[in-house]
């Protein structure tokens, strides 16, 4: 009963000092703060997602020229602060092509291409999952569980990995071994795309 009530008059406590006046995000979290010390001051108050926050880095006025990429895996990095034209990713939802000024976007990536332009170069990497995440101010960061450059790519092994797994999603009879055997026909199908398209 006692959280209840501290609840309402925090809720309102907030509506009428933090929102109504405008307050920036700090102090709407110093509001919070104070209005739950003098309702249970015997409890330190819970900690709200603005006391994990940082600040966002400024957006720009003008849009770059260049998209400034970083490219991570578990254990390399890929590209650290590479100033290019464009990428291209293998989104969820489909090819997503990144350009300097992009809206802000987190982005799940699929087993694909992910393409780097950088004037008439292209270097092409295959990544098996992951996520990209685009920031306002044209800087974007690529974190990929697996990635490997395209021409690294034997077709041989592809083709021969397509078929094993092929074959035990056909023999698979526990929705483990199905769930497994699937995902590896997806990321082989999908290798056997990138290197014959």
């Amino acid at each position: 009963m006692m959280f209840r009530q501290a609840s309402r008059v925090l809720v309102q406590s907030l509506r009428t000092r933090a929102f109504s006046s405008s307050l920036p995000a700090a102090s709407a979290n110093e509001a919070f703060e104070q209005a739950w010390k003098k309702v249970i001051p015997n409890i330190e108050p819970p900690k709200t997602p603005l006391s994990f926050m940082h600040p966002r880095p400024p957006t720009p006025s003008t849009i770059p020229t260049k998209l400034t990429v970083n490219f991570v895996l578990p254990y390399k990095s890929e590209l650290s602060s590479k100033e290019v034209d464009m990428v291209i990713i293998p989104a969820a939802t489909g090819q997503m092509g990144v350009l300097p000024g992009h809206v802000a976007t987190i982005a799940e990536l699929k087993p694909g291409i992910l393409s780097v332009h950088e004037g008439n170069e292209v270097t092409k990497y295959f990544v098996s999952s992951g996520f990209a995440y685009i920031h306002a101010n044209s800087h974007a960061d690529i974190v990929a569980v697996e990635a490997v450059p395209v021409d690294h790519i034997d077709q041989s092994l592809v083709q021969k990995g397509l078929a094993e797994f092929s074959q035990k999603l056909v023999s698979a009879s526990t929705d483990l071994e199905k769930a497994e055997a699937q995902i590896g026909v997806d990321i082989h199908s999908a290798l056997n795309s990138a290197i014959s398209g």
